[in-house]
């Protein structure tokens, strides 16, 4: 292998035959950078010779997951402590990439962690974390931090806090010299002393090395790691006036005046105006995971727990699989859970954003952290600890709000290069004031180029990205919208396309019963006492409708005798004396029962999409049941909101092409596909993405997986327990499609709030650097400016947890 070359070996899973193996290995040889690759079935893997100055490990798990397979990687994430800017965050996420079996890291500048994406047999956490360390700052896994992660927090504003006063304490009276040296502001009284060297080189000089010792450290690790960051310039700009004013000092021994072109206050003021600048953004970088702080907050503290027979108030953490619990009114319920014995209204809006409470009884499931609204509940526990609903979301939208969005790359890319141009740029503007525009006027010179080197520093830059999707994917999770990544949540607004799944999705996802038709002589409730009770010995899906329907009415079912299942015609069996038949219309000419006066309705009913069967008591024709998948009461007007969004709507379902057009033309879906399986649904997305369309598939998330993952945003749509949260790229947690419309609308404002941070940031640094190297800025104003362009970029960023969503 050449000095160029490097090999990478990864293990890949979902690989059958043959055929696969040369279907990857053919793919990665067709990549740029790639100089040869080996595919072993046998052993599952895949070594890789690639050019590192041309593509990465990252590229290929890409196409290789592209491909339709995967990688055995497994994840962590991790807290990092001690990072100042972007400069920091990118420098971490280099040295991770470079240690062989690390496939991804990003670093998180606003959340100040770091996900990790590695091969274990290649590298083991304690290898990231001594990287990390050797790079010069803190990591450690985040659930031994997350203890002490808010008092950690807490305290760290307390001790910039402390810093700041005790900076401004020992400023002022600097500021109030330099202050007073104006032509304008000579009126103002200023003590002798203030103008003594001596005293400002006293004042000073805590500041500069006490409270500015952070910068010194940071600044020597980045140099140390062959990289700069902001503490280099401030550490640069600072130092410059600080022992340039020094020199001015000891030189002042013995000529008897006080020398008064000093610059104390200017190092000074700068680390004070900073220290600020960091206290506001401690607090708002705070107030952006307010998301994950309140989901946490759902959950209850304590549970009741019958144990040998005795109720004990426990711990959450203490609540094992199998416990019963009770659950009074008014209470959380603690776990997930089913109830065995009670009923009562559950208010699930803190989990699915469904405003109305669903009344649950015997057999049902129970989701942790909602409210018990008015019925007494013993529930047994299903999940506990991370397998809760709750702690899945959770762990969703951590993810999501750690992960980087491709938008953030190019402020990447600036940032990492970013410090030793300004630099250069502080260097050359000293020189050109120095020898052409003032020459030999060092102290002017010396300011312009402090001026440069603060006014440059790239926080918002580093800021202006992460914090945007902390707060549009904390703000979306509130609405029950869970994407799982930055990069999801930046492709949404680009959709043109939506492709809707009809069963569980536009539709409630079971039958009911929706006609009764009687004929003859029989009563209604004759009829339907006897339906009832003949298919409630049946274990048909269609069987349990009827059934249930018919009690939900208030009939009591009888005793049955001689229940017989007919495949593929319908059910016969004796109820109160009398022989009653319920099915096809096969069964009724199997038994010779006259039906065809009625072929007329049965026909309107199965246009309608209902499945309609025929009954006869007695070998008398009796009436007609049918039973029908529901269309969703919101389904109609969210579909009419995307479209007046200028998406277009698809419906593809396994169902015939007359069920297909009757739901159709129900919700205004003007474009159906029927009759597709459902391996066949991802065909139908590549259809559509061929066509140029981006497509934005939504399904249960179990059944349609394989067209969830093709299509550029997968959709899994569904409430409480059951949403599969790893088959698609956003969930939505409640059970209409206006959340498809909510998450394009939260992508939309988080792209755009995005876009405008990056302006700004961009903006901020492309004016203030010309200004400043034209001397139109003095550096303690130019402090200023650096840190309100970080606190500003934090506030614009938490405008998106106020936002408002339509279809709430």
């Amino acid at each position: 292998m050449s000095s160029f070359t490097k090999e990478v070996q990864l293990p890949i899973t979902g690989m059958t035959c043959a055929a696969c193996s040369a279907r990857i290995e053919k793919g990665l040889k067709k990549m740029g950078g790639v100089q040869a690759a080996n595919v072993n079935l046998a052993l599952e893997k895949a070594t890789v010779q690639y050019n590192p100055e041309e593509t990465d490990v990252e590229n290929f798990i890409k196409k290789i997951k592209d491909l339709g397979y995967d990688i055995q990687s497994e994840k962590v994430e991790l807290s990092i402590i001690g990072m100042t800017c972007a400069a920091c965050a990118a420098r971490i996420e280099k040295g991770l990439k470079k240690l062989d079996g690390v496939n991804q890291a990003f670093v998180n500048l606003a959340l100040e962690t770091a996900n990790i994406e590695y091969v274990p047999t290649q590298v083991t956490v304690q290898d990231m974390v001594k990287q990390v360390e050797k790079i010069g700052y803190q990591a450690k896994m985040k659930q031994d931090f997350l203890e002490d992660h808010a008092n950690y927090k807490e305290r760290e504003i307390e001790k910039q806090k402390g810093k700041f006063v005790f900076s401004l304490i020992l400023s002022i009276p600097l500021l109030w010299a330099m202050v007073s040296h104006f032509a304008f502001t000579s009126f103002i009284y200023l003590p002798e002393m203030f103008m003594n060297p001596w005293v400002q080189l006293a004042l000073a000089t805590p500041v500069q090395f006490v409270v500015g010792k952070q910068f010194y450290v940071g600044a020597y690790k980045a140099l140390r790691n062959g990289s700069a960051n902001m503490d280099v310039l401030v550490a640069l700009g600072t130092s410059a006036a600080y022992f340039y004013s020094l020199y001015l000092t000891i030189a002042s021994i013995g000529s008897g005046h006080h020398t008064v072109n000093l610059y104390f206050e200017t190092s000074a003021v700068l680390i004070t105006l900073i220290i600020l600048g960091k206290l506001f953004e401690a607090r708002a970088k705070g107030r952006s995971s307010d998301a994950i702080k309140k989901l946490m907050g759902l959950q209850a503290k304590t549970a009741t727990v019958l144990r040998a027979g005795i109720e004990v108030e426990v711990p959450l953490e203490e609540v094992v699989v199998g416990d019963i619990l009770l659950v009074k009114p008014g209470e959380k319920v603690p776990v997930d859970g089913e109830i065995i014995e009670g009923r009562s209204a559950l208010d699930e809006s803190m989990i699915t954003g469904e405003s109305v409470p669903v009344d649950k009884s015997l057999g049902e499931p129970v989701i942790g952290a909602t409210i018990n609204k008015n019925g007494f509940l013993k529930i047994k526990a299903t999940k506990v600890g991370k397998d809760t609903a709750l702690a899945q979301i959770i762990k969703v939208v951590e993810e999501a709000q750690g992960s980087k969005a491709p938008i953030q790359r190019l402020a990447d890319q600036i940032s990492g290069i970013f410090v030793p141009i300004v630099v250069g740029i502080a260097v050359v503007t000293f020189l050109i004031w120095y020898f052409w525009v003032s020459p030999g006027e060092f102290a002017g010179a010396l300011e312009k180029m402090i001026a440069v080197l603060v006014i440059a520093c790239p926080c918002a830059l580093g800021l202006a990205t992460p914090t945007s999707i902390m707060a549009g994917s904390g703000r979306a999770a509130e609405y029950g919208i869970l994407f799982k990544g930055g990069e999801h949540l930046e492709v949404t607004h680009r959709i043109t396309t939506i492709l809707l799944d009809k069963t569980g999705t536009v539709t409630n996802g079971k039958p009911v019963l929706t006609d009764v038709i009687v004929e003859g002589n029989f009563s209604k409730d004759e009829f339907l006492q006897m339906v009832g009770s003949a298919e409630k010995q049946s274990e048909h899906p269609l069987a349990e409708a009827i059934v249930a329907g018919i009690q939900q009415k208030g009939y009591r079912l009888v005793d049955v005798f001689g229940f017989e299942a007919i495949p593929g015609y319908g059910i016969r069996a004796t109820v109160n004396g009398k022989v009653v038949l319920i099915g096809t219309r096969k069964l009724m000419r199997k038994f010779q029962v006259p039906f065809d006066f009625s072929e007329e309705k049965m026909v309107a009913l199965e246009e309608n999409g209902k499945t309609a069967m025929l009954v006869a008591i007695d070998g008398v024709f009796a009436g007609i049941v049918a039973v029908a998948d529901t269309v969703k009461e919101t389904s109609k007007a969210a579909i009419k909101k995307l479209k007046e969004m200028g998406l277009e709507v698809i419906m593809i379902t396994g169902d015939n092409t007359r069920t297909a057009h009757a739901i159709a033309d129900e919700v205004g879906v003007n474009v159906f596909i029927a009759e597709v399986l459902p391996e066949g649904k991802a065909d139908e997305v590549k259809k559509l993405q061929l066509e140029g369309k981006r497509v934005a598939m939504v399904g249960d998330g179990i059944n349609d997986a394989p067209a969830l993952a093709v299509a550029d945003i997968g959709m899994a749509i569904g409430t409480g327990t059951d949403v599969a949260m790893e088959a698609a790229d956003i969930t939505l947690m409640r059970g209409d499609l206006n959340s498809i419309a909510d998450a394009v609308v939260m992508s939309k404002k988080t792209i755009h709030n995005i876009k405008q941070n990056l302006f700004w940031a961009f903006g901020y640094n492309a004016l203030g650097i010309p200004v400043a190297a034209l001397g139109f800025l003095a550096p303690w104003l130019a402090g200023a400016a650096m840190a309100f362009s970080s606190v500003s970029v934090v506030l614009n960023a938490l405008r998106l947890q106020r936002v408002k969503l339509h279809n709430q």
